[in-house]
């Protein structure tokens, strides 16, 4: 039997999430039954994932944008419907936001940089004090073949602005809304930079820094760790996993 203090403990441990400050709780966010016999994985926490959550038969919920980011909050509207669902159902909810991001095996950025075949991968992109992106180098290749290449890992269209190189020797990412360290990657002569969500103001700096970006959408841009977690805990634990992608563009 697996019980929910065994996979707490060993994500925890594994992802080392008591050593990364972050501004959301990372861990247990909501306990439900002890024993575990199926974990649903998302990547962000809502009613429309725990309903299809709960009728999928889940004792767990894990996904990397939890319900906790860091403050106090009443246990009323969206969020009191959100938390009263799964006490209902008593199905426990984990968190992994930060720890996710910058797992150097099995975070997006790491996969969206392993997706491409990159080589000599380091850490950049510092965030609160700790780095939580990662940049390689890949075989030559054109923007447009390494664009396909990203847009089938993540199962999403992305926007493309193609103000660097044509041929792509570099590569940095940093997933979901990672964006304002588009001038990181370019202090670094990459060629291209890969993340989730972009706001006005990358267009320019894109132009201006020489530098291609590609967004994959802050949702999609993490699927992959989010998916790469569910097949740590199948491989460690004896329970059902499934992931229910609630689909969303942005």
């Amino acid at each position: 039997m697996t019980t929910r203090e065994e996979v707490v403990r060993f994500l925890n441990e594994y992802l080392h999430s008591a050593e990364i400050p972050d501004m959301s709780h990372n861990g247990l966010q909501v306990e439900g039954r002890s024993r575990v016999r199926k974990i649903v994985f998302g990547v962000s926490a809502s009613l429309e994932l725990f309903k299809k959550a709960q009728a999928a038969g889940a004792d767990m919920i894990i996904v990397h944008h939890g319900l906790l980011w860091g403050k106090e909050q009443a246990l009323t509207g969206v969020f009191g419907r959100r938390v009263g669902f799964l006490l209902r159902h008593e199905i426990s909810l984990l968190g992994y936001h930060l720890p996710l991001d910058k797992h150097p095996q099995i975070g997006h950025n790491a996969l969206l940089l392993k997706a491409l075949d990159a080589k000599d991968i380091q850490p950049f992109a510092s965030y609160h004090g700790q780095d939580i992106g990662f940049y390689g180098r890949i075989k030559p290749a054109a923007l447009a073949s390494v664009v396909r290449k990203l847009q089938k890992t993540c199962q999403s269209k992305a926007i493309i602005l193609p103000f660097g190189p044509k041929r792509i020797c570099t590569v940095g990412a940093v997933s979901g809304g990672g964006w304002s360290m588009l001038p990181d990657a370019a202090a670094l002569g990459l060629d291209l930079f890969v993340t989730g969500s972009l706001d006005e103001p990358a267009h320019e700096l894109s132009r201006e820094n020489n530098i291609n970006c590609v967004a994959l959408g802050h949702y999609n841009s993490e699927k992959p760790g989010v998916l790469a977690l569910m097949n740590l805990v199948q491989t460690h634990f004896d329970v059902q996993t499934q992931f229910i992608d609630v689909q969303n563009p942005i």
